[in-house]
């Protein structure tokens, strides 16, 4: 008899990349063969880290995508007008992981109005990849 491996939530802190950068907390509840992953920018410090994913917003762009057949299927579950990029991102990571993906990216309107969107969304999707990387046990 096979028992379905755990599901789990793991949070983790993501020092700043630059001086201008805020801090990431980036939240992964690894399911059976998917991830559900939200990531936010945060005033906290490390060793307060864990509340940040509680006072953040879910579906401020929320997006799922299903592992590639020919192409990689993707839909937003929810997205405001400020903000598109977690559909795109949340493809990219099923295309590479082959898991399906929910993911939420909580970056705050006025981080990316300050001419900061292109890095700090690196820096997003720097973080979803080795958070990933190491809960497939490939780092």
């Amino acid at each position: 008899m096979s028992s379905a491996p755990p599901i789990r939530v793991e949070t983790r802190y993501v020092s700043p990349a630059g001086q201008f950068l805020p801090a990431l907390v980036l939240q992964a509840t690894v399911l059976v063969d998917s991830y559900m992953l939200w990531i936010g920018a945060t005033n906290e410090s490390e060793e307060n880290a864990k509340v940040t994913p509680l006072q953040g917003t879910l579906a401020r762009d929320w997006a799922c995508a299903m592992p590639p057949g020919k192409a990689v299927i993707g839909t937003p579950l929810f997205r405001s007008s400020s903000s598109d990029v977690a559909l795109a991102m949340a493809q990219r990571l099923a295309r590479r992981f082959k898991k399906q993906i929910f993911l939420s990216v909580d970056v705050p309107p006025s981080l990316e109005s300050m001419g900061q969107s292109p890095r700090i969304l690196l820096e997003v999707e720097k973080a979803l990849v080795q958070t990933l990387r190491q809960l497939e046990g490939s780092e």
